[in-house]
């Protein structure tokens, strides 16, 4: 029996971000008093869990070859319709539009957000589909179109003052332990990973990313399939702005914005590859999880703000690099 020998070298260069990073976390969780805490990993889990949900809708796109550049954006609008529709009825700074409005459902001003954002994601699809404008930029053009609609809506004013019904979603916990949005992010997780793994529309979007042509003659849908990959991560980009907005207890036009390039980041360093094809869920989580223990060590480290973006954009391009050599290599 034939067994493959393993590069070690390519295997190091291969995931040596993941490998630079864990070192980092060693380090400074050595180095640092309260790294290694429940507070901080509790911190950790929160801030991880809007990131995944955009990252998983963006995965979709990926591996059919596509992209969202328009997820930052979208995150922000439903944040900011969400904010507008769930502040107190005495709150001093209420937005103008909605002052009068009844109070609603909390559940129900999520499905408005879900709904509002699916018809753009509706747009990416029919653009990218049947135009074949190229989805980097037919999403960037969507991303302008929605931070535009934003601005004209919310006149960029901040927001806040937010009911307790929809704050406690983002901020509460389960038995006093399990943060809410922990949870939500792990259904939709596993909600997201029976799909890739368990049904036709992940096999099709699989064989799209595999060789499109190939899909087609096989009898996929091809057009149909990639409608509903951006119409579904423009949902999950619906869900992460309201619960981002009841985390944060506030909002504006700026919410969200850049969220699009740490989601594909943080994919392509869970190997999810932007050539298509390859992809899962729990790498997607991995890739997340990474990207924010970047941030944190950062931030324990005492590192400038500015320079901390710095360090984002080379991660971002590294992993994108090392996700194209992978692909080069098996030419």
């Amino acid at each position: 029996m034939n067994s493959k020998k393993v590069n070690v070298a390519d295997v190091l260069i291969n995931n040596g971000i993941v490998i630079l990073i864990l070192l980092m976390v060693l380090v400074v969780g050595v180095t640092k008093e309260n790294f290694f805490s429940p507070s901080n990993f509790s911190n950790i889990s929160i801030n991880v869990a809007c990131r995944f949900i955009i990252a998983i809708g963006v995965s979709g796109c990926l591996i059919t070859k596509g992209t969202d550049l328009s997820a930052g954006r979208s995150v922000g609008l439903a944040a900011c319709l969400a904010g507008t529709l769930l502040q107190r009825a005495d709150y001093s700074g209420r937005f103008e539009l909605t002052k009068n409005f009844p109070e609603l459902n909390v559940w129900l001003i999520l499905l408005i957000c879900v709904a509002v954002c699916c018809i753009f994601g509706m747009i990416n699809g029919i653009v990218v589909a049947y135009l074949s404008v190229p989805a980097f930029i037919g999403t960037l053009g969507m991303q302008m179109i929605i931070y535009g609609i934003n601005l004209v809506y919310t006149k960029s004013v901040p927001l806040g003052g937010y009911r307790t019904d929809y704050t406690v979603i983002a901020n509460g916990k389960l038995f006093g332990v399990f943060p809410y949005l922990f949870l939500i992010a792990i259904i939709i997780g596993a909600i997201m990973w029976f799909i890739y793994n368990y049904t036709r529309h992940g096999k099709f979007m699989y064989a799209i990313g595999g060789n499109e042509a190939a899909a087609e003659v096989a009898g996929v849908n091809v057009k149909k399939t990639k409608i509903i990959i951006y119409v579904s991560a423009a949902a999950l980009y619906a869900i992460a702005g309201f619960l981002l907005g009841a985390k944060s207890g506030g909002a504006g036009v700026n919410t969200g914005n850049g969220y699009e390039l740490e989601a594909i980041a943080a994919c392509t360093i869970g190997g999810v590859s932007v050539n298509g094809g390859i992809g899962r869920v729990s790498g997607v989580v991995i890739g997340v999880l990474v990207f924010e223990l970047l941030k944190t060590c950062l931030q324990f480290l005492g590192i400038d703000p500015n320079y901390q973006y710095i360090a984002q954009g080379i991660v971002i391009v590294v992993a994108i690099a090392l996700d194209i050599r992978k692909y080069i290599a098996k030419k």
